[in-house]
């Protein structure tokens, strides 16, 4: 289970979007710079009731869109997913190879295993 901060953080990659600027920029220094409602209230220029007021309004955002939604949680259990497949093909591709059972059970394990790698960059 991750903490409040950290899963409004992770959120707020998904939904930041949606928000307005300011309310994006705001909840950004505050859970991803770690600033407190002083120091945002300094940097951009407003009342500290207002920081917290434009954070309050995000997280109701971001929260309310992840609840209809689910990308945030589909997102982490299709990681741990591949997770799980890329384990379990390394461990047949082993065996097999270790083996010699088949070379089709050889070559299709190391190709998911390629395949894997090859996307790593959005898993």
């Amino acid at each position: 289970m991750m903490s409040k901060d950290l899963k409004l953080s992770v959120l707020l990659d998904f939904y930041g979007d949606v928000l307005t600027d300011k309310q994006r920029d705001v909840m950004e220094l505050y859970y991803n710079e770690d600033l407190s409602l002083a120091e945002i209230a300094e940097h951009e220029n407003i009342s500290r009731q207002g920081v917290r007021d434009s954070i309050k309004r995000g997280e109701e955002s971001i929260l309310h869109l992840e609840e209809k939604l689910m990308m945030a949680d589909k997102f982490s259990r299709l990681s741990t997913l591949i997770d799980d497949i890329k384990a379990l093909a390394e461990n047949i591709y082993n065996e097999s190879s270790t083996y010699n059972y088949s070379k089709v059970i050889t070559i299709n394990s190391k190709s998911i295993l390629d395949l894997i790698k090859d996307n790593n960059d959005i898993l």
